[in-house]
């Protein structure tokens, strides 16, 4: 292998404040020991490209007043209005907990969702809590979940929130696996779908903050963190970057300022004016180890560069810093791409006519204030892909 160097309270962003100790998670080990680590997959399993065709996308309807409180209303109102847009381009099972919340979810999102109330959920991050899929080219398809453990228990370091409050999601990629009738295995790591980027061609990109961390995988040295994570996607090169520690619930997602086009090609997001220094600093070092890349095909990474915006026009003063201000965050459907804008018409227009240009499909732009201000994500973490077969 080769080396290169949400659920959320009331008023307070996923990605925001300073954290604290959070508690480490046991990972679960699966499979033979294999280098000390369990990775426990044939060659020949590989997660593709979100660039690739899709059966159908996966999400989840927030429910829980516990986790929301007087927010819940709003966040809702974002989720229904991407569901009613995706589905637009591919097919939407969206999961409801209970017969109460999926009749709330039916009459927000229409009769082109699919709601089922059959796998409870604690909330919306469908893209951390919900399974990865493989195709094994032969007409194969299994999956695998990362353990999810609220963020290494960041929901509750953060934001004070119970252990039981995310017990559902803890277990919902195995049971949306099911429901899709495929294999499910446990990987013997810890972390989040929006936490690692794939290519679906050999190589993967990923945070050291999320990864390397003692509150996801304690004990694990990077090496055993890469093999297991290059095993379970059917990859053989990482590329590591460093990520923020400490600043928001997700301790630096990836899929907020890098993310893959396609083989060869990824775009990062440098910071607009609003966002606080940190964040642009990390941008800026994401492009730097990027621009110097190869991936696993040998191939000099063609870095692609959007800039976020510089004003929030709808956003109180007050709260820009803390708002996730990210066009990279969106969601690949099979015939658009889905994202957001924040009323900054220049950048607005500029990322969108970028994004477009890159994928060569049209990029629908959401007003998800909601879901971005007060959640602290966007369309990539509420959405799963289910490839096709």
């Amino acid at each position: 292998m080769n080396t290169e160097h949400d659920g959320v309270r009331p008023g307070i962003s996923r990605r925001t404040l300073l954290a604290r100790t959070g508690a480490a998670a046991a990972a679960l080990a699966v499979g033979p020991v294999i280098g000390g680590i369990q990775p426990a997959m044939a060659a020949s399993w590989r997660v593709p490209g979100e660039d690739a065709p899709h059966k159908r996308t996966w999400m989840a309807w927030p429910s829980s007043s516990t986790i929301w409180g007087s927010l819940l209303s709003k966040i809702q109102a974002d989720i229904a209005k991407l569901a009613k847009e995706v589905a637009k381009y591919e097919p939407v099972i969206m999961c409801a907990d209970g017969s109460s919340a999926a009749s709330q979810a039916r009459a927000a999102c229409g009769s082109t969702v699919t709601v089922i109330s059959s796998i409870p959920v604690s909330d919306c991050w469908m893209r951390d809590t919900g399974p990865l899929f493989r195709v094994d080219g032969a007409g194969g398809l299994d999956s695998f979940g990362l353990n999810f453990n609220a963020w290494g228990e960041n929901a509750t370091t953060f934001y004070g929130l119970p252990y039981s409050a995310y017990s559902k999601d803890r277990v919902l990629a195995g049971r949306v696996a099911a429901y899709s009738g495929v294999g499910f295995s446990k990987s013997s790591v810890v972390g989040e779908g929006g936490g690692i980027e794939y290519d679906g061609d050999g190589t993967l990109m990923a945070t050291e903050s999320c990864w390397l961390n003692s509150n996801r995988n304690p004990g694990k040295s990077r090496s055993q963190v890469e093999a297991e994570l290059l095993a379970r996607f059917g990859a053989t090169k990482m590329i590591w970057l460093p990520g923020v520690t400490g600043y928001d619930v997700t301790d630096g997602h990836i899929d907020g300022t890098a993310r893959y086009i396609k083989p060869g090609v990824v775009m990062v997001q440098l910071a607009g004016d609003v966002r606080p220094d940190v964040w642009t600093a990390n941008a800026q070092a994401m492009y730097n180890v990027l621009s110097n890349a190869t991936d696993a095909r040998g191939r000099r990474l063609q870095v692609l560069t959007i800039e976020g915006p510089d004003t929030l026009p709808r956003i109180p003063s007050g709260k820009r810093a803390d708002f996730l201000s990210s066009y990279m965050n969106w969601t690949v459907t099979n015939s658009a791409i889905i994202t957001t804008q924040f009323g900054d018409t220049a950048k607005d227009a500029a990322a969108k006519a970028a994004i477009s240009a890159a994928y060569g499909r049209p990029v629908v732009q959401l007003n998800l204030d909601n879901l971005y201000g007060n959640g602290g994500g966007g369309a990539h973490c509420v959405t799963m892909q289910e490839p096709n077969r």
